[in-house]
C-alpha cells in the first residue's frame, strides 16, 4: 500500500504552499517508506509516498504519459495490468513496470469511463494539463482508504488517510467506495453498479465448483509481487483457505520463480490463545514456515494510542481487533516481508458471523449481507489496511475480489443460511466447495471449525484486560456527563469513552468524528440486525462471545418445553461461546468460560 495526497485548485502555489503539501504528505510515509514524489502545476499538487511491491526498481510516482500532459498518483494493485499493457502496446509507450501506469492509457482511450475495467483495489488521482481537469476514484468495496475535503480557499484535498488533510480542510469526509470524483462534472458519481447493490434477493443456485474456482482465481492473481510475501493464518476457515490455495498454486506463479515455493505464515496471540493452537495445526498440515508472535495485554494497552492514530477511528470493535494486528505487522515487516494475504470479507459476503443464525428469513439474511459488504470500508477493510500500513506492510484480501463478490452475492441466500436440519453451519457454501475427498485442501475438523471474532481468537484475556484497564481510566462521573461532553456518537461504556478521548485529542475536528460509524451492534451486526432478537437491544458489548451457536446453540436452540436453553459455569465442546444475561428466541446463554475449537 502507498499513500497519496492531492491538492487541486489551490489559490496559493508559492514555495511555502509546496512545503506545506510536502509536510502533509510526509504524514503518510508509514504507508510508503520506499520513495516519495511530488508534481506541481500552479495550484495543483499530486504527491505520493511509495511502498514498492510491484517493480520496485521502477514505478516511482507520480506517473506520466509520453508528453507528460497526464499525471497520476495511485495507491493500488491492478491485477489485470499485463493484459491492459498488451492491449495498448502499439499505442502507448510505458516508462515503468508499475501496474498502476495502465490507468493513463485507459483514460486517454475512454475518458473517465474506464474505472470498472480495472481489476484490483485502488485509489488514485489523475490530472489532465490539457483540459485543466482532474478525476479521482476509489475501488469497488473500499479496500484502500481515501478521504476528500475542501480547504478554506475552495481547493479540493484528496488523501489516503485523514491525518494528511484534517488540519487544512474546513470540511472533509470519507471518499465513498465505488465512486469517482470529476472536476469536469463537478462532483461524485458511482461507477460500481453490481446487481446485488439494489439488495434484491437473488435466485441463482449454489454451484460449489464455480465458487471454488472464483476464489482460487482471486488468490492466484494476488500473488503478483516482486517482494517477499506470506499469509496471515489464524487457523480459522477463511485464513486457512487462503493459505491452502496459496500453497497449492504458488508453484504456478512468477512469485515462485523469484522466491521459491516455501510459504511463510504468521499468527499473533496471547500465550495459550485459541488462534495460536489452531494456526499451528493448519501450518503443520500445509507445511508452511510458520511464525508465532506473542503479545501481552499490557503490550496491547500501550499501543492503543498509536492504533487510534493510524486507524483514525474510535469504533470499539475495530480498535480491539486492530491492536494485535498492528503489533503483528511490525514483527512481519522486521522479517523482510512486505506483502501478506488475509481472509477479510468472507463473513460479510457469506453471512459468517454467528448472529446470522438468527436471521428470520432469507430476505433479511441477504439484506444484512448487503449492508455488511457496503460498510466494510469503515470496519474490516479499514482495520486490515491501516493496521498493517502503519509499518509499510501491504495486505491483500482475495475474498473481496470483484468476480468472487459477484458469485457470492448473486447466490440464492437460502444456501448460505444456517440450517441444522440440513447440516449447514455458517459459511457452509464455502466449506462444501472445498470439501475435496481426493485432494483435501484442509482436514475436516478445520474446514468445519466454528467462527471466532479475531479480537477474541487472539485470547479472551485481551478484551477482558481492555475492559478492566479502561474501567480504571474513566470514572463514573465522566460517564454520567458523557452526553454533554460527546453529544455526537455518545460513548455507551467506559471502554468506548477512553478510545473517544484519545481520538478527540488526535483528531479534534467535527468532520473527523463524523467519519466514524456508530450504532448498536451484537457480534459485529449492523444496527438493523439488532431487531432480530429482543434481548440484543440491551447489549452494550459488540463481542462475538455474546452469541452461542452450532452444537451449543443448535443442540440447545430449544429445550423440551420449546423454550431457550440456559447454561451456567463452564461450557465445553466444539463451539460453546461466552455470553451473559438471559437467552431467548433460541439464544443459548453461558455464564463463564468457553473451551473448545474455535474459528477466526
Amino acid at each position: 500500500m502507498c499513500g497519496i495526497l492531492a491538492v487541486l485548485g489551490a489559490a496559493d502555489w508559492s514555495q511555502a504552499k509546496r512545503a506545506r503539501v510536502l509536510s502533509c504528505s510526509r504524514r503518510l510515509k508509514h504507508r510508503g517508506p520506499d520513495w516519495s514524489g511530488l508534481y506541481q502545476c500552479e495550484g495543483n499538487f499530486l504527491a505520493q509516498q511509495r511502498l514498492a511491491v510491484v517493480s520496485p526498481l521502477s514505478g516511482d510516482q507520480p506517473l506520466y504519459n509520453e508528453d507528460r500532459t497526464i499525471i497520476v498518483v495511485a495507491n493500488g494493485e491492478i491485477y489485470n495490468h499485463k493484459k491492459i499493457r498488451k492491449q495498448f502496446a502499439s499505442k502507448h509507450t510505458f516508462s515503468t513496470g508499475s501496474d498502476c501506469e495502465v490507468i493513463i492509457p485507459l483514460y486517454e482511450e475512454y475518458g473517465e469511463d474506464f474505472v470498472d475495467m480495472l481489476d484490483g483495489v485502488f485509489s488514485f488521482v489523475l490530472y489532465d494539463t490539457r483540459t485543466k481537469t482532474y478525476m479521482a476514484a476509489r475501488d469497488a468495496i473500499g479496500v484502500n482508504p481515501l478521504y476528500i475535503g475542501r480547504g478554506s480557499d475552495g481547493a479540493v484535498w484528496i488523501s489516503s488517510e485523514m491525518k494528511a488533510l484534517n488540519e487544512d480542510c474546513v470540511k472533509f469526509e470519507i471518499f465513498p467506495p465505488g465512486h469517482l470524483y470529476s472536476s469536469a462534472a463537478g462532483g461524485l458519481r458511482r461507477w460500481y453498479k453490481p446487481q446485488w447493490f439494489a439488495e434484491n434477493v437473488p435466485a441463482m443456485p449454489y454451484q460449489p465448483l464455480v465458487l471454488r474456482e472464483a476464489f482460487e482465481k482471486a488468490v492466484i492473481k494476488r500473488l503478483m509481487t516482486d517482494v517477499p510475501f506470506g499469509v496471515l493464518l489464524s487457523g480459522g476457515l477463511d485464513s486457512s483457505l487462503v493459505a491452502s490455495v496459496t500453497k497449492r498454486h504458488l508453484i504456478e506463479t512468477e512469485a515462485a520463480e523469484k522466491f521459491g515455493t516455501e510459504l511463510h505464515s504468521f499468527v499473533v496471540g496471547l500465550e495459550g490463545s485459541p488462534d495460536l493452537k489452531a494456526a499451528r495445526e493448519v501450518a503443520d498440515y500445509l507445511g508452511t514456515i510458520h511464525h508465532e508472535f506473542h503479545f501481552t495485554v499490557q503490550d496491547g494497552i500501550d499501543a492503543i494510542e498509536e492504533v487510534i492514530y493510524h486507524d483514525e477511528t474510535y469504533d470499539v470493535t475495530t480498535i480491539r481487533a486492530s491492536t494485535p494486528m498492528f503489533l503483528m505487522a511490525r514483527k512481519i515487516k522486521a522479517l523482510g516481508v512486505k506483502m501478506v494475504l488475509s481472509g477479510e470479507g468472507s463473513d460479510e459476503l457469506l453471512g459468517g458471523y454467528l448472529y446470522f443464525h438468527f436471521a428470520p428469513n432469507k430476505e433479511e439474511f441477504h439484506k444484512e449481507t448487503c449492508r455488511k459488504v457496503k460498510a466494510l470500508h469503515q470496519y474490516d477493510c479499514l482495520r486490515a489496511n491501516k493496521a498493517t500500513s502503519a509499518w509499510g506492510l501491504e495486505v491483500r484480501v482475495p475474498f473481496l475480489d470483484k468476480e468472487f463478490i459477484n458469485v457470492a452475492m448473486n447466490m440464492d441466500p437460502e444456501w448460505k443460511m444456517y440450517d441444522p436440519n440440513l447440516g449447514r453451519i455458517e459459511k457452509w457454501v464455502m466449506r462444501k466447495a472445498f470439501d475435496d475427498e481426493e485432494q483435501p485442501y484442509l482436514p475436516k475438523h478445520i474446514l468445519y471449525r466454528q467462527k471466532e471474532q479475531f479480537s477474541d481468537g487472539v485470547g479472551y484475556n485481551w478484551i477482558d484486560g481492555l475492559k478492566a484497564f479502561t474501567e480504571q481510566q474513566v470514572s463514573d462521573e465522566m460517564m454520567k456527563n458523557a452526553a454533554k461532553v460527546y453529544p455526537h456518537n455518545t460513548p455507551i461504556n467506559k471502554e468506548a469513552y477512553y478510545y473517544r478521548m484519545i481520538f478527540e485529542r488526535l483528531f479534534p475536528q467535527e468532520s473527523a468524528r463524523e467519519t466514524v460509524p456508530w450504532g448498536p451492534s451484537i457480534a459485529c451486526s449492523t444496527p438493523a440486525a439488532i431487531e432480530w432478537v429482543e434481548q440484543w437491544k440491551a447489549s452494550h458489548d459488540p463481542s462475538g462471545r455474546l452469541i452461542a451457536s452450532h452444537n451449543s446453540a443448535s443442540a440447545n436452540h430449544t429445550n423440551g418445553n420449546g423454550n431457550h436453553a440456559n447454561a451456567n459455569g463452564k461450557a465445553n465442546g466444539h463451539c460453546a461461546m461466552v455470553a451473559n444475561g438471559n437467552g431467548t428466541n433460541g439464544v443459548a446463554v453461558a455464564n463463564g468460560t468457553a473451551n473448545g475449537e474455535m474459528e477466526a
